[in-house]
């Protein structure tokens, strides 16, 4: 196959630019639109690609506090808790865990004080036994994504 990696190709081509055509990632890829569509198509099938997201900076839109929570609850809990988490729009990440905790959450907030609110609005819930709040100083890499390796 002359094209071989095509795919992973294909991917790192559009994390450089998610709203890329199909003429022109034939183009940089060297095979036709026709290629490029159904290895796309493929690819979002799989599930590999969810789909095409700008990219928000949410410091410049007001969100100056980015808090990470690692949360100890009650195992029969543990589903409602992190259901309760996904539902907060603010929450940009949720994790069950092994480890000291079972749950860590990165939330965005205004300020401390829209912070303090949703963390003490969350705690209320006696199923979290124990809980940790860090607040982030620098984010030195922040949800960045990676290039696939392709085999020469």
């Amino acid at each position: 196959m002359a094209h071989e990696h095509l795919d992973e190709k294909l991917i790192n081509s559009l994390l450089g630019d998610g709203r890329s055509s199909l003429r022109s990632l034939a183009e940089e890829l060297d095979v036709s639109v026709t290629t490029v569509s159904n290895h796309l198509k493929d690819l979002e099938a799989d599930g590999v690609v969810e789909g095409y997201s700008p990219i928000v900076d949410y410091e410049s839109l007001g969100y100056d506090v980015t808090a990470i929570m690692h949360l100890k609850v009650e195992g029969s809990a543990l589903p409602q808790i992190t259901n309760k988490l996904e539902a907060e729009k603010q929450m940009i990440s949720v994790y069950e865990t092994t480890g000291d905790y079972d749950i860590i959450a990165i939330g965005k907030f205004d300020d401390t004080d829209d912070m303090n609110d949703q963390i003490k609005s969350l705690l209320e819930d006696v199923d979290i036994r124990e809980s940790n709040t860090s607040v982030v100083l620098n984010a030195v890499k922040d949800n960045e994504q990676f290039e696939l390796d392709i085999p020469e």
